[in-house]
């Protein structure tokens, strides 16, 4: 059975706790829809939810779900989330007894269809540039709706939702390529910020991670427009239909240029220079951005850029920029007075090795002491020795176990793996139960916690540390 947008009255979503799971519950709700969902645990996320309305089992049983769900198949639209588990007994009721199941990246592309869309992707980057376009749209006043992977710190949510009708409307989506995801999106513009291996448990190997990246970009609208990094562009150029209309941006190279970066301890000023063959961009000079890190430069790069496609005028883009306040989890500072304590979602190596680096640009003169937690199985057993590496820029390594998230344990791969070859001489293991008291034990004067897991449920524990 096949449902329309407009012909789904109830909505049930199995995984509702997840990033982009609660963001599809709250454009539903916010839309009129009668929204109810399950997840495995209580979080933040679903206290939330809970809190606007949307109720919530944490059973795995078939007479748990709602009436108003099996009252209604024709009308109900089943998400749910490929993190789900293949046994799960609501979710194969409700595909047996013939109720319109779809994954949430479907529904996310059947959303999309009404917009104008732009789709951010990368390996790296996405959630931050999607906040940061998401964030410049709505405050020069351009009407905008945001699907973004992590909480905003500019609208409080990982969801902006705009009055105006859609035709109206920029839809700025996060691009996911974990499990092919993207693919359901037919964007007018597209983003590329990186593509480097990852998720290899899906795609095998780097060679088919940038096949899937090339279909993505395939799947852009007649008219559309690409902005991709200017070293990524140079690695895809020959494999892009000749009609795709590319533009580049870098730091100190690609059509839209990053130059004259001045940093400081609380921002980063630079230019944006047009190199391009097209006159009617202008040079945006003395932006201001709160947030450090080259990652961030260019994650700004790609958002500027597709600002300006959509007509968004330079000197209202300055002041965007000025004001955006970030992600949480994303260089989050949550301590910075004596000692300093900031939080990051950094997952894989080049990602952590890019925020380390920025943390000692901005405290070259303290120690830096990094609590990290690997995230899945497979992911460590990928780039261990890459973890191991760009852990070894910290000073101090607390690490944890890993969180395996959707995975079973796979044989000879753990925590000690990437332990035995950080080059570090002052290194712990440490268990979830043990880390707070080894922290106040250490007393650290700059920490950092890094990872995707649940690490997050120790940032106010741990502020409270660094506070006292």
């Amino acid at each position: 059975m096949d449902l329309t947008l407009e012909h789904i009255k109830q909505v049930y979503l199995i995984g509702i706790g997840g990033i982009g799971m609660s963001a599809l519950a709250r454009w539903f709700k916010a839309n009129g829809r009668d929204v109810f969902g399950y997840d495995r645990v209580d979080t933040m996320l679903t206290v939330a939810l809970e809190k606007e309305g949307i109720s919530i089992g944490f059973e795995d049983k078939v007479n748990e779900l709602p009436e108003e769900v099996l009252d209604n198949q024709e009308s109900t639209l089943i998400i749910y989330t490929p993190a789900v588990p293949n046994d799960h007994k609501q979710l194969n009721f409700l595909k047996d007894a013939g109720y319109t199941v779809m994954k949430r990246s479907a529904v996310l592309g059947m959303i999309s269809k009404i917009y104008f869309t732009v789709a951010v992707a990368g390996t790296h980057g996405k959630t931050t540039t999607s906040s940061m376009l998401a964030h410049i749209l709505s405050h020069t006043e351009q009407a905008c709706s945001a699907f973004v992977g992590g909480i905003s710190k500019d609208f409080s949510s990982n969801l902006l939702l705009s009055k105006a009708d859609p035709e109206e409307q920029v839809l700025v989506v996060e691009a996911d390529e974990y499990d092919r995801s993207f693919l359901t999106l037919n964007p007018d513009i597209a983003v590329v910020t990186s593509i480097e291996p990852d998720h290899l448990d899906i795609y095998g190997d780097a060679e088919n991670l940038k096949a899937a990246f090339i279909d993505f970009i395939g799947n852009l609208k007649s008219e559309g427009q690409l902005f991709v990094r200017d070293g990524v562009a140079k690695e895809i150029m020959s494999k892009l239909a000749p009609a795709i209309n590319i533009r580049t941006f870098g730091i100190g190279s690609g059509d839209y240029s990053i130059e004259n970066i001045r940093p400081s301890a609380t921002q980063v000023i630079f230019d944006m220079i047009n190199q391009s063959e097209d006159d009617s961009m202008e040079d945006i000079t003395d932006l201001q951005l709160k947030m450090p890190g080259e990652h961030n430069l260019l994650n700004m790069a790609a958002a500027i850029s597709a600002a300006l496609s959509v007509g968004i005028l330079p000197e209202k883009i300055k002041k965007a920029v000025a004001s955006y306040s970030g992600v949480q989890r994303r260089f989050d500072i949550v301590v910075n007075n004596k000692k300093v304590y900031i939080d990051d979602y950094a997952h894989h190596p080049t990602e952590i090795e890019a925020f380390l680096k920025s943390v000692k640009q901005i405290f070259p003169d303290k120690k830096l002491t990094a609590i990290f937690q690997p995230h899945l199985y497979s992911r460590t057993r990928d780039f261990m020795d890459g973890f191991a590496q760009s852990l070894s820029l910290a000073d101090e390594l607390i690490l944890m176990d890993i969180y395996p998230a959707r995975e079973l344990p796979i044989a000879g791969i753990s925590s000690q793996g990437i332990f035995d070859k950080v080059s570090l001489k002052d290194k712990w293991m440490v268990k979830d139960n043990e880390m707070l008291d080894f922290v106040k034990q250490k007393k650290p004067e700059l920490l950092v916690s890094i990872g995707a897991g649940n690490i997050d449920r120790f940032v106010n524990d741990l502020k409270i540390v660094m506070e006292a």
